[in-house]
């Protein structure tokens, strides 16, 4: 059975992460969070009080960020510049600044080249925002994942309340929709579908459906 690569974009909290994970798992393949890459950027550029509007503070910071994925405990976590950041940059502060840095050219240039390289010898799942539009125009299966906004800010502050974090759900919905905004209208790689995308709507489905629907979509394609 041939390796491909597989693409998962899609609008925050429709379960992208989750079944992309769980597709890799199941057919071995590696799984690439490139929304953790952008995430790590963020904190990187709030923790040492970098301007993402200042060229030469970008290009001073992207010389200094080096991220890694690797396996703690079974799980795969965000390691920047040597440090598990995984749980800091998921917290809402930081999601709250990513659609901001991720918009930086800069940024996204040097995260879509490691993300290429990554997926180069093929057997990757990726899921983001621009992975089937930039990142891997070519790869062998696209999913396009959305859900109605009242579920996913539900199941998104389910997320934040399992982590110990307490917001209102307006907020989270707020939040979510202002980062669709910016992540659909930036001028660098925004969020759209891709032409030849599979569309996966959530919103009344449970993941183990989910993800039987790209398993079964990868074997139509994979030949097995």
């Amino acid at each position: 059975m041939k390796q491909i690569n597989i693409a998962i974009d899609g609008h925050s909290a429709c379960g992208k992460s989750t079944t992309a994970k769980a597709v890799a798992k199941e057919l071995g393949y590696i799984y690439i969070d490139t929304g953790a890459m952008y995430r790590a950027v963020t904190y990187y550029f709030m923790t040492t009080g970098a301007d993402p509007s200042d060229e030469e503070d970008v290009a001073s910071a992207l010389r200094n960020i080096q991220i890694e994925f690797r396996k703690v405990d079974g799980q795969v976590h965000t390691f920047l510049n040597g440090e598990d950041v995984e749980a800091i940059i998921r917290r809402p502060e930081v999601a709250a600044q990513v659609s901001t840095v991720s918009a930086v050219s800069a940024v996204r240039r040097a995260m879509v080249a490691q993300q290429q390289a990554m997926g180069k010898s093929k057997g990757v799942v990726m899921d983001g925002r621009d992975i089937g539009t930039v990142v891997f125009p070519d790869a062998e299966l696209k999913i396009f994942m959305t859900a109605d906004p009242d579920i996913r800010a539900k199941r998104r502050l389910e997320e934040l309340q399992q982590k110990g974090i307490t917001q209102d759900i307006e907020t989270v919905k707020g939040n979510l929709l202002h980062r669709d905004e910016l992540d659909s209208n930036r001028e660098d790689s925004p969020l759209r579908m891709a032409e030849d995308s599979i569309v996966i709507d959530t919103s009344n489905i449970t993941p183990q459906q989910q993800v039987q629907v790209v398993l079964d979509k990868f074997r139509e394609i994979a030949g097995q």
